[in-house]
This record gives C-alpha cells, sequence and structure tokens, in this order.
C-alpha cells in the first residue's frame, strides 16, 4: 500500500497521464486506503468501495442538482455560472440534474415513449449499423471509432427522433458540437462552438415539436408531442432541453462503449472466441465490458440530511462524487476483477449508476452495443489492432473513459 499523498479530483480525470494510462492503479490505492475521502479542491467526498457508491446512488432521498450543494464547491460553481433564478429549473437543465418532483414529472413519459421505441427499433439498428460496416474498407487500416463507433448512436438517436435524412448531416454536426459540453476544461473556441450547435440543436427541437405537433410521425418527438395532449405535464422548452439531454448523453458513452469493447475483444482472443462460439453470450459480454471499462467515471449526489458513509459523517448540502469505476472493480464483490471475463458470474454494476438517475438511455446503449459487436466481427472474422504494441490513444475528457483513435485491419 502506498504511502503517497492521496490523489486530487484533478488526479483522477484522464487529464492526468498516470490515470489516463491506468485509472486503476490509482483507484485500488485509493479504494483500499482511503474509500471515503474529502477531496479539499473539489469540496466533494470522493466515494471508490462498491457497498458505498451502490447504496449512495440507489438512495432516492439524495439530491442531484448542484445548487443544493453547499457554497464553495465545484459542483455548485459550474450550475451558478449560468444560473437565472427567475427561470423555472426544469426549464434550465434537464432530468440528469433535476430532483423531484420536477425529476419524476418529465422523466415518466419520456422514458415511457424511448423504452416503448427501443423495444421494437432493433430492425432500425441492424440497418444503421450494415450501412457503417459497408463504410469499412477491406484493403487497409481504419479507424473504427470514426467510421463505426461515432456515428452510430448519433445515426440511432436520429432515427428515434425522426430527423429528416437530407438534415442529418447538420444533426450530427450539432451532436458533436453540443458534446463538449461534457468538458469542464474546454478552451473559449470550443465553447463557441459547443454554444452554436446549442442553439441551432434547440431551434431544431422547437421547430419539429411544432411540427409533429401539426403534422405527427412514427418517432420519439411525435410520441411525446401525443403524450403531451394526454395530459402529461411537460412544456415544448422541457420538451426540447430533454431531447437534447437524451443526445448528448448518449451518443458519447454509447460510441465510448461500442470501442472499448471491440478493444477489450481484439485484446482478449480467448474471450472473443467463446463468443464467435456462442453468440447468445452477447448481453453477458456487453455488461462485462461495461464492468471492466465502462464509459462513464463518476456520478454525484448531494446529502438531503446528516448523514454516515463508511464510518465517515457527511453534513446536509456536502457532496458527493462516487467513481462507478472503482466500484465495478473491487475485490470485495468481484472476483479476480482485473481479468476480462464474459462468462463470470453475474453481479450487478454501477456502469450505468443506479435508483431514481440510472441511465435512461441504457436499454438503447445496450441494444447497439448487442447489435454492433456480433455484425462487426461476423463481417469481419479475422479483424486485427493494426499495431498490437501501440498505446492506446485514450481521451482526455474528464470523468470519461474512451479512445480518440481505434485503427484496425480486416484481416
Amino acid at each position: 500500500m502506498s504511502d503517497a499523498p492521496l490523489p486530487t479530483i484533478i488526479q483522477l480525470t484522464p487529464l492526468d497521464p498516470t490515470y489516463r494510462a491506468d485509472p486503476h492503479a490509482v483507484l485500488d490505492d485509493l479504494r483500499a486506503r482511503c474509500p471515503v475521502r474529502h477531496d479539499p479542491t473539489s469540496g466533494a467526498f470522493v466515494l471508490s468501495r462498491y457497498a458505498d457508491v451502490r447504496a449512495v446512488v440507489s438512495d432516492r432521498d439524495l439530491w442531484r442538482d448542484a445548487l443544493n450543494a453547499e457554497e464553495g464547491t465545484q459542483a455548485r460553481k459550474r450550475v451558478e455560472e449560468n444560473y437565472d433564478p427567475s427561470v423555472p429549473r426544469a426549464e434550465s437543465t434537464s432530468i440528469l440534474t433535476l430532483d423531484d418532483p420536477d425529476h419524476a414529472r418529465i422523466r415518466q413519459p419520456l422514458s415511457q415513449a424511448l423504452y416503448a421505441r427501443v423495444a421494437k427499433f432493433r430492425p432500425e439498428v441492424e440497418r444503421i449499423v450494415d450501412e457503417a460496416l459497408d463504410r469499412l474498407p477491406s484493403d487497409r487500416p481504419f479507424d473504427l471509432m470514426d467510421l463505426f463507433c461515432v456515428p452510430i448512436p448519433i445515426d440511432v438517436i436520429a432515427s428515434i427522433l425522426g430527423v429528416d435524412h437530407d438534415r442529418l448531416k447538420e444533426f450530427r454536426e450539432w451532436s458533436e458540437g453540443t458534446i463538449l459540453g461534457l468538458n469542464p476544461f474546454r478552451t473559449p473556441a470550443q465553447t463557441e462552438v459547443m454554444e452554436r450547435c446549442g442553439a441551432a440543436l434547440a431551434a431544431y427541437f422547437l421547430e419539429t415539436i411544432a411540427a409533429r405537433r401539426a403534422e405527427p410521425r412514427d418517432d420519439l418527438i411525435s410520441d411525446m408531442v401525443r403524450l403531451q395532449a394526454q395530459g402529461a405535464p411537460l412544456t415544448d422548452t422541457e420538451l426540447r432541453i430533454n431531447l437534447g439531454a437524451l443526445l448528448v448523453g448518449g451518443n458519447l458513452t454509447t460510441t465510448d462503449l461500442i470501442g472499448n469493447a471491440v478493444r477489450l475483444l481484439l485484446l482478449n482472443p480467448g474471450e472473443l472466441a467463446k463468443l464467435q462460439a456462442d453468440p447468445s453470450l452477447i448481453n453477458a459480454a456487453v455488461e462485462e465490458v461495461l464492468r471492466f471499462e465502462g464509459p462513464v467515471d463518476v456520478t454525484g449526489r448531494i446529502a438531503s440530511s446528516d448523514t454516515e458513509i463508511g464510518g465517515c459523517p457527511i453534513k446536509t448540502h456536502q457532496s458527493i462524487t462516487t467513481f462507478l469505476r472503482a466500484a465495478n472493480r473491487d475485490p470485495e464483490v468481484f472476483d479476480d476483477p482485473h481479468s476480462f471475463n464474459i462468462t463470470r458470474k453475474h453481479k450487478p454494476h454501477v456502469a450505468f449508476g443506479g435508483g431514481a438517475h440510472i441511465c435512461i438511455g441504457a436499454p438503447l446503449a445496450r441494444l447497439e452495443a448487442q447489435v454492433a459487436l456480433p455484425r462487426l466481427f461476423a463481417r469481419f472474422p479475422n479483424l486485427k489492432l493494426a499495431d498490437p504494441d501501440a498505446e492506446p490513444q485514450w481521451r482526455t475528457l474528464p470523468f470519461f473513459r474512451g479512445l480518440e483513435r481505434l485503427d484496425l485491419v480486416a484481416g
């Protein structure tokens, strides 16, 4: 066990090269030495043990909105930068950071409509994946992230929303631009791109909501307009904000889920052979990727009353940052946690969080990975890393784990 200083929150992001190269070397040490730790940089309590993380994300009494955090914390400062007290909270942020009753009021009809769409969407996902596969060259190396992992989630959500084919290029550009909002350390130039794309996307959603109200189609926006007409108590602004959040929250993470999965299967040919011999293992394989190399590092909560976690007292309004990545490799829960094993005995991971705020897009992300992976390896059964000895090119986006590039050859 190390006697080095405990890492700050910045050292627990891929901005730090040590963490970027191997987050678990840092997280294992933190979990062993101080599984509940107050971070002076962010002002939050950092949790890294599975039992504590799972209990917190499942606790429906804790707050999600950082406006409830104590003064001076990083979480609250980031929210206050754009906070206008004259605007209803539900018309300035999405269900990702809303608390009840607004959270439940908006999430219920949105999840109802989304899950009904996902349940019948496999043929469309298969079509989109096959189109992406057709773009992959068989005679030269290619970047799987650029040609396959990035476009599939954007095209899937565009299809669910009902984006017209002739506007798909614009929609892709807006989607890529708004994802910059996930980076708290973006440059002024990136902020300008994010704001421009965000404004264009907001205008598009409001325009489309009005169009679907006049002339419904077979898409999610029409479903939501229909639910509004039937009495679902949400405004067009609330709908626009949450459609945007669905887009931003789902695209990058599903891109990373697929990219991380392909890399892991190529690095573990025995596991890939298991999957190819028994395609029914695909669901278990996706869950193991989520546990082993999930796309998201953390999620946060705010204490709604004085409490205690792991013997550490936490007061009302204090921030809690749960490290999902650390929890998913806790040796107290997962046997041989650092081995990638698609047939391991199932125990629930926390890659999608939990409780009232469990990722609303989880069923869609799972579906996309469950379709994309088998079809990729069926089309290219001899797929290989272009340079097996090359260091992986991990992105530096804080609190996410995904590849900048994944250079492959068809074999």
